[in-house]
């Protein structure tokens, strides 16, 4: 996969904020939701690519551009021409290291702090190391962390409202902190609860036993449990498994993986059998 400053950045194209929401309750980390319409017709961009935000800046350094890559949380529809794509944003802040002071993340506040009528200049369409497959019998594990769902949802819905009938099995595990920061999955906005009546639709949530204190989220016990049809989806060759959120989870998902198959050894294999033929893939942040 091109690594982001591989990306051309010298085309962009200008978007308009049609909406911002934020999905999560005040007392809880900030997450939007951002509703964008390209204004020219040329761009085109699927539940399969990424689209990228490009921001000037100028700072100690100099003029110089930011550039960060986001999936489609939505399926892309058209109005008049124009596309509109779907986007979500968790505002980050994070404390220096080194120096101990407070660091805005610069694309994620940049965009939460957007309003409806604001431009943003957007790249791409972009690769995305996961795709929805063409084979309607494969089954799909779809592993999510926070805004790590943005892919899944538009997967789910573009493979049960676009496409033809799914006869694989399709497994959704999400992670989050606590009830309220489930998207899509809370009482506010149940969205991906609408294929729940799907005979090939399952989603699953993990949270965190401790959220005020930022425990780790039990992702890989939601995982466990469902460990004799996970195994039994592994020994197809037409299962994929797909991993999107904190990079920290990877650790924890090899274990899990490696309880299920009976061993680290045979984990290390079925994985790699699964990376060779195209069927792991994994945006990690």
């Amino acid at each position: 996969m091109a690594q982001l400053a591989d990306l051309n950045t010298d085309q962009s194209f200008v978007a308009k904020v049609l909406q911002t929401e934020r999905l999560t309750p005040a007392d809880t980390e900030e997450v939007r939701e951002i509703q964008l319409e390209v204004q020219e017709p040329a761009f085109r961009c699927s539940v399969d690519q990424s689209f990228g935000v490009l921001i000037n800046l100028t700072d100690d350094f100099g003029p110089r551009r930011h550039h960060r890559l986001y999936s489609v949380a939505d399926v892309p529809s058209k109005t008049n021409g124009k596309q509109r794509l779907t986007m979500l944003v968790k505002r980050c802040n994070y404390v220096d290291e080194f120096s101990g002071e407070l660091q805005h993340g610069v694309a994620s506040n940049y965009l939460c702090d957007r309003e409806a009528g604001d431009t943003i200049n957007i790249t791409g369409p972009h690769h995305l190391p996961f795709e929805v497959p063409a084979d309607t019998s494969a089954n799909i594990i779809m592993i999510g962390m926070g805004t790590g769902i943005a892919p899944f949802r538009s997967f789910v819905k573009h493979i049960y409202n676009y496409g033809p009938e799914w006869t694989g099995k399709i497994r959704l595990f999400y992670g989050a902190r606590s009830g309220l920061e489930l998207l899509y999955l809370n009482d506010k906005d149940g969205d991906l609860t609408n294929y729940y009546d799907r005979d090939t639709f399952e989603a699953f949530a993990a949270l965190s036993p401790r959220p005020a204190f930022d425990d780790p989220i039990d992702l890989d016990k939601a995982i466990e449990e469902r460990a004799g049809e996970i195994l039994e989806m592994l020994k197809y060759t037409n299962t994929y498994v797909y991993v999107a959120g904190y990079a920290k989870v990877k650790d924890m998902l090899d274990q899990a993986f490696a309880k299920i198959m009976g061993s680290g050894e045979k984990w290390a294999v079925r994985k790699a059998e699964l990376v060779a033929g195209n069927k792991w893939a994994e945006i990690l942040y």
